[in-house]
Parts: structure tokens; C-alpha cells; sequence
């Protein structure tokens, strides 16, 4: 996967930037996005090292998590109930999507703001947004807030990430070892977020 990621950071900045979006709209789909790297894939859009590639990567990710996330949003606005019901809901499990909508009935709004620093959340969270039939205004207004903040916190990881790998002598492909030093910047603030998220689920539940 690293060395897949490795090439895509070698395309043209206008190829890897619409590879980027489309990369992160299905990072925002239930189940499929737990298999697609978009934190990966940001960090090797920075990785490339190009002029103006961090505002380009920052409004691609907007634009593909929008994307996604809207789609998610009218899905569970139009068919939340048979979904749950559904072999999919099934798949995603009834304990997640309980907490995703626990999450959104305390949080609302700031919730759907935070969900892109959580996985498996968030795909989830706007499905139930969705069924929770809060204001798409509302809800498209806290997602891009959330998705600039996310895609800006990566893209100032993979720059100081990419500054600490030209430090290494013989160091192998830039891109690579960005990936891998802004994923190990990024655990911390990650883990932090979850543990946050999972407190008021619990809290709300109770």
C-alpha cells in the first residue's frame, strides 16, 4: 500500500489532487472507508513537495468529504431505518450506529464538526445525521468546518513531517517516510479525540 501511495505522490499535481478528492469521498462511505488510507493519502499529497500543493490538498479534501458525506447524509435521510435493518446496517453494527447517534443528540452540530478526527465515525455520523433529519444547512456548514480543520492539521503534520525526513541522510523515497512520520505525529492527537468522543457517547447512553 505504501508503495502504491509512494507513485500516486508522483502524478501530476492536477491528477493527484482529483485523485485525492475522489480518494477521500470514499473514505467518507460506511465500511468502504475503513479500507481506504485518507490520512495515508493526504500525507502523500504533501509528501510530493510541490508549490501551492498544501492549500490544493486542503480543498480537495474538503470537496471529496463533502462529497461523500452528503451522499451518506441523504441516504440516511431517505432510507435510515432500512438501512439499519439492512445487511449493511448488520455489517456496521447496531452498538456504532447507537453511539454515532447518541454522539449527535448531545453534541449535535460539534459533532459533526469533530467526526472526521475519528474513524469508522466518520461515515457513520452523517448517515444518522441524516436520520436524525438534522438541517443539511447545519450539517454541510459543520462538516467542511471539520474537514478544513482536519485537512489543515495533515497538511501542517506531512510539512513538518517531510522537513524531518530531509534531515536523514540516505534517506529512501520522501513521500514514503512522510506518510510514516505524520501518521506517528498524528496518533497522539487521534487517540486524544476517540477517547473524548467516547466518553460523551458513553455519557449520553447512560
Amino acid at each position: 500500500m505504501m508503495d502504491l501511495l509512494a507513485q500516486v505522490g508522483e502524478l501530476p499535481t492536477a491528477l493527484l489532487m482529483s485523485t485525492l478528492g475522489v480518494v477521500m469521498l470514499a473514505d467518507a462511505v460506511p465500511l468502504l472507508g475503513v479500507l481506504v488510507p485518507g490520512d495515508a493519502a493526504v500525507l502523500a499529497a504533501v509528501g510530493a513537495g510541490r508549490p501551492a500543493t498544501g492549500l490544493a490538498t486542503v480543498a480537495a479534501v474538503v470537496a471529496g468529504c463533502l462529497a461523500g458525506w452528503s451522499l451518506s447524509f441523504l441516504a440516511g435521510r431517505r432510507w435510515g431505518d432500512q438501512l439499519r435493518r439492512s445487511r449493511v446496517g448488520g455489517w456496521i453494527g447496531e452498538s456504532r450506529w447507537a453511539a454515532a447517534e447518541a454522539i449527535l443528540r448531545r453534541g449535535g452540530g460539534r459533532m459533526v464538526l469533530v467526526a472526521p478526527f475519528l474513524p469508522v465515525f466518520n461515515a457513520l455520523l452523517p448517515l444518522a445525521a441524516g436520520g436524525l433529519r438534522m438541517s443539511y444547512r447545519r450539517f454541510a456548514a459543520c462538516a467542511a468546518l471539520g474537514a478544513t480543520a482536519w485537512a489543515g492539521l495533515y497538511v501542517l503534520l506531512g510539512t513538518a513531517a517531510r522537513a524531518v525526513t530531509g534531515l536523514l541522510p540516505g534517506a529512501p523515497n520522501p513521500t514514503v517516510l512522510t506518510m510514516a512520520v505524520g501518521l506517528l505525529l498524528a496518533g497522539p492527537v487521534l487517540l486524544a479525540t476517540r477517547h473524548r468522543l467516547r466518553a460523551l457517547a458513553a455519557a449520553s447512553s447512560a
